[in-house]
């Protein structure tokens, strides 16, 4: 808004001078007529003469753009007076200042003509210097109206600019993050800098199992198909519960609970958003089951501590989102999850004020940390029943022995030490998604294995099956390990290792 008036004071300063005017000069008396018209002339002002009253109006309807008029009061027809009403209705004095002539003893006249709108008055004879000293002041006053007149529509176009760029800035990046995150980047001056600070906030990282290998086997239309429908219903929890999607990789979700806006329950918010999202898998899966695809399972992992937020790339291109060893160690922790877990960080549990159901307790070392973390397996928040969000009660594995053991050849794909070399086992015992396996190699607790399942003859089954390894609260014998599924395909009958 400064800017535009600089532009106007530029303006001002700039301004033509009077020479550059053009009046049009009304009177019916032909010598009084021509001397005002020589008058002008003299000072180089461009003059159109208009016998009467009707003749001036019948060249503004011609087209004619007088800078001022001088308009005589006394005229035969419409006078004056009549004139000057039926101009201001269609331009305001300062879009056409109007300068009435009188007679010395015409005072009653110049009243009326004020009434009807004229700027000023001249009384006849007609003094040259007063009249170049009043039309230089109301030339002067309307061309500072017209500079006013367009910055007001240089400003309401600007106001129109940006309401249009509001609207494509809400509907583009409506999508990702919630109204709050939108508005304080439209509202905030310096929203859309680049910059940060360091915040306390809780991070959500989610990731679907297997979707890689489902992705490989399916078409494009298809894989798209089945990731927005999970990810629509995914967005609408994280929303209810006031997260902000950082970011969306193929199957992965990252959510910010606590920036821009610190509240006291973020780790409590993002719980309750982890539960209703696991929850929410179910309907996934049956919208799925529907179009003949195949079932979806999520891991959840959940952290809280400093990181930098705020506005992060370059003037071309640039996003609101996190950095920080706190968003490592999310993904971390994410990644020792199975399908349907949701494992939270101790600084999360400690922020979270809620009374949570804890159905795990696991200590890891994650990549990166010199020691080792207790994470939590969460499983419901809240005490009264209205306000419970919670998963079914976990229950015990039941393992039943096979008649005939499968054979299995399986790789260590992520852990601490990667080992592509395959190693040699047999599932011994399967209970749904969980197989009891027998090999003189035994992984690590929660590495992720990629099993191999070979028939009777020789033939391989299916080489894309995924699992974890048990974290080691599961009692077993020496020389076996318990690998919980993450991913099978759908034409492998998990009930052909039930007895």
């Amino acid at each position: 808004m400064s800017k535009t008036f600089e532009s106007i004071n530029k303006h001002m300063q700039q301004m033509p001078d009077i020479q550059d005017a053009h009046v049009l000069v009304v009177d019916d008396e032909p010598i009084s007529l021509e001397v005002v018209s020589q008058q002008l002339k003299i000072q180089n002002i461009t003059v159109t003469k208009a016998v009467n009253g009707n003749d001036a109006l019948e060249k503004i309807r011609n087209g004619l753009q007088p800078d001022l008029i001088l308009l005589d009061v006394i005229m035969p027809g419409k006078n004056g007076i009549d004139v000057c009403k039926e101009l201001r209705q269609q331009f305001s004095s300062n879009e056409l200042p109007i300068i009435m002539l009188t007679g010395q003893d015409q005072i009653s006249d110049i009243v009326k003509g004020l009434e009807a709108g004229a700027n000023d008055y001249l009384t006849k004879p007609v003094s040259n210097n007063e009249l170049m000293a009043r039309l230089k002041t109301h030339f002067h006053i309307a061309n500072l109206s017209k500079s006013l007149k367009r910055a007001n529509e240089r400003v309401e176009n600007q106001k129109r600019e940006l309401e249009i760029r509001n609207r494509f800035i809400k509907k583009t990046f409506g999508r990702y993050l919630s109204d709050e995150i939108v508005k304080s980047i439209l509202d905030t001056p310096q929203g859309m800098k680049l910059g940060g600070e360091k915040k306390n906030v809780t991070i959500l990282m989610s990731d679907l199992r297997g979707f890689t290998s489902i992705g490989e086997k399916l078409e494009a239309e298809e894989v798209l198909w089945i990731l927005n429908n999970y990810l629509r219903k995914m967005t609408d929890i994280i929303f209810k519960y006031q997260g902000t999607i950082d970011e969306i990789i193929g199957d992965a979700i990252l959510v910010i609970f606590g920036a821009p806006f610190t509240k006291s329950d973020d780790a409590c918010r993002a719980i309750s958003c982890a539960l209703e999202m696991q929850i929410a898998m179910n309907q996934v899966n049956e919208s799925n089951q529907h179009m003949g695809y195949p079932k979806l399972s999520m891991g959840i992992g959940i952290n809280t501590g400093e990181v930098i937020v705020g506005n992060i790339g370059s003037a071309r291109r640039a996003k609101y989102g996190v950095i920080g060893s706190n968003v490592n160690l999310t993904s971390r922790i994410e990644s020792y999850s199975l399908g349907g877990q949701i494992l939270i960080s101790e600084q999360t549990l400690k922020a979270c004020d809620q009374e949570l159901r804890i159905d795990n307790k696991l200590h890891v070392m994650p990549k990166g940390l010199k020691k080792t973390i207790t994470i939590y397996e969460i499983g419901g928040i809240g005490k009264e029943p209205d306000l419970c969000v919670c998963l079914p009660p976990k229950q015990k594995l039941s393992f039943h022995r096979l008649n005939n053991p499968y054979q299995i050849q399986f790789s260590l794909i992520t852990c601490k030490d990667t080992n592509s070399a395959n190693c040699i086992g047999e599932i011994i015992a399967a209970s749904n998604n969980s197989h009891l396996i027998s090999s003189s190699v035994t992984p690590p607790p929660l590495c992720n294995l990629k099993i191999t399942i070979i028939g009777d003859t020789g033939q391989i089954i299916t080489s894309d099956v995924y699992a974890k390894v048990d974290d080691g609260s599961i009692p077993i014998q020496p020389g076996t390990f318990v690998a919980h599924v993450t991913y099978m395909p759908s034409d492998i009958n998990l009930g052909m290792f039930e007895k």
